[in-house]
């Protein structure tokens, strides 16, 4: 049995009539904002239109008036009743003045049967001297009416115009017609750049201006309700003016998505008025972990504050050390200085004893060449330390390498003196040379040697190797120990400043050294060889080789 429409009707789901009344409001806005953009752009065009036609009128205006002056000029006159080639070459160059003025295209005067005599463009490839227009419109309408008008393309130039024309003399006796000939590429290049076309048409319902050159000459096309119309004053043209549907299409577009947007907008405010106690519910919950987030983030940054404060403390005190140091290595190179003199006049003393002992004195004379070779050592050990302490030039040039690493382990003998540490050395060649500074450089392998012998400090066996490897270009020096190697935090980075295991210690030997050693053009850089307990450090410089 086929079911009645009530029951099908009640078959239906739920939210069909919703829908269904959602689509028909939206139908009926579409075409209220339909009409209304419509509406309201043909009143827009309407006004662009007057303006549009107003302009064309003042130019049409101004051009007649121009060719009616110059129709009953003194000049124009004579030129005409007394025609020669001298009066129209002066009449020509006065057109081609009063064009630039008037801004038209062309000026040009015909005699009584339609031959140009002069003309603006007189002294162009292209010009209108000498060229018959008796079978043009606007000629013949002048001969007889005195005035004429005409849209055509021309005939020299191929260009299209509007040809104003003026008779010149009564019409029982013509001397001739004044032609203006006014091209609209400027405002027909406006009227292309906007959102608007437009174009004229004539009596006729021909096109003769237009923004778009395909039109011109045609008949007019129908354009119905979506084009405003309206006559150019002073003339029996009209401009027309196309509305784009663009606009139309879109504001009635927007109109229904604004209304859709409000009915989604409203069925998401219901729903969201339905989810907002557990919404509710849950932002309580999140708020609180939040905040117990945010108080462990804050109390993790006053403990990282308070630590802050602790290494700024600590490193304002190391400066102080540094600068503690700074002085005492002045103080030291001064005393070396002061030392030099009276070591010198204890030399001499002694060698000047060992001259005057009898030759049978067999031990004075053995005591005597010890306190010479003993002033001979303190001399070299306070000559190394004042060049150690001498302040670097920071010029580079060809350092032995062989002699800075024997002024290396005499400035750094003292310390094994207190704890004999063995040195093993690869033989380094005489004629080996490195680019460096020579203090520097010393200041480089002291540092490293003195760092080697604090770590064996207490150990029987302590033992510090140098090995040499050499190429053309470079040359590599490996010092290690066999000490308990680097400590985990100064492996991880060990140029940092202030950073150090020593108690005493400031950490910063090993970043100025790297400083140097790059100022150098080399690397410096921890090198920790498998099967080897100690530290090892790898000391690369650049090779000199004589040109």
């Amino acid at each position: 049995m086929t079911p009645t429409p009530p029951s099908v009707l009640k078959r239906l789901p739920g939210w069909i009539w919703p829908l269904a009344a959602g689509l028909v409001l939206l139908a009926l806005v579409w075409l209220i904002a339909f009409e209304v953009a419509l509406a309201g752009l043909r009143a827009e065009a309407r006004t662009d239109a007057r303006t549009r036609a107003l302009s064309i009128a003042s130019e049409l205006s101004r051009q007649q008036t121009a060719g009616a002056v110059l129709a009953s000029d003194p000049q124009v006159v004579a030129a005409q009743k007394a025609p020669s080639e001298a009066a129209h070459l002066a009449l020509s160059r006065r057109l081609e003045a009063l064009n630039d003025d008037i801004g038209a295209s062309v000026l040009y005067v015909t005699d009584d049967q339609g031959n140009a005599t002069s003309a603006s463009n007189w002294d162009e490839d292209g010009s209108f001297v000498g060229s018959s227009y008796g079978y043009r419109a606007y000629v013949t309408q002048a001969l007889t009416s005195g005035e004429g008008r005409e849209y055509a393309l021309g005939s020299v130039s191929h260009r299209p115009g509007l040809y104003l024309s003026r008779r010149i003399g009564s019409k029982a006796d013509p001397l001739g017609v004044v032609v203006v000939k006014l091209e609209f590429h400027a405002l027909e290049a406006n009227w292309r750049a906007s959102a608007r076309p437009s174009y004229v048409v004539d009596a006729t319902g021909t096109v003769t201006l237009t923004s778009d050159p395909a039109l011109r000459f045609q008949r007019a096309p129908a354009t119905g309700h979506w084009s405003v119309s309206t006559p150019v004053p002073r003339s029996d043209w009209a401009l027309v003016l196309t509305l784009p549907r663009g606009p139309v299409y879109l504001r009635a577009a927007v109109a229904v998505l604004v209304v859709a947007l409000m009915l989604a907008g409203g069925l998401l405010l219901w729903q969201g008025m339905r989810r907002r106690q557990t919404e509710a519910a849950r932002y309580r919950d999140r708020l609180e972990r939040a905040v117990e987030t945010r108080t462990r983030a804050l109390s993790q940054q006053i403990h990282e504050r308070e630590e802050a404060e602790a290494q700024l403390a600590g490193m304002q005190a190391a400066l102080v050390q540094a600068n503690k140091l700074a002085s005492l290595g002045q103080i030291s190179a001064g005393v070396a200085h002061e030392i030099n003199q009276p070591l010198s006049t204890i030399r001499l003393l002694a060698e000047y004893g060992q001259d005057m002992l009898p030759e049978g004195d067999v031990p004075v004379r053995e005591n005597l060449c010890q306190i010479v070779a003993m002033s001979h050592r303190i001399e070299t050990i306070t000559s190394d330390l004042k060049g150690f302490a001498r302040k670097a030039r920071g010029e580079q040039a060809p350092v032995s390498l062989a002699e800075a690493w024997l002024a290396s382990l005499r400035l750094a003998a003292s310390r094994r003196a207190s704890n004999p540490v063995e040195v093993r050395s690869d033989p380094i060649p005489a004629d080996l040379r490195v680019m460096a500074e020579t203090v520097r450089l010393e200041q480089v392998l002291v540092n490293l040697l003195q760092n080697a012998q604090e770590a064996l400090a207490g150990r029987e066996d302590g033992r510090i190797n140098m090995r040499l490897e050499v190429s053309q270009e470079r040359v590599r020096i490996w010092i290690s120990d066999n000490g308990p190697g680097l400590a985990p935090q100064v492996a991880e980075a060990p140029f940092t400043p202030f950073q150090t295991t020593k108690p005493g210690g400031l950490g910063l030997g090993l970043v100025i050294c790297q400083g140097i050693v790059r100022d150098f053009g080399g690397d410096l850089r921890p090198d920790p060889r498998p099967g080897l307990s100690g530290a090892c450090f790898r000391l690369e410089l650049q090779r000199w080789s004589a040109p």
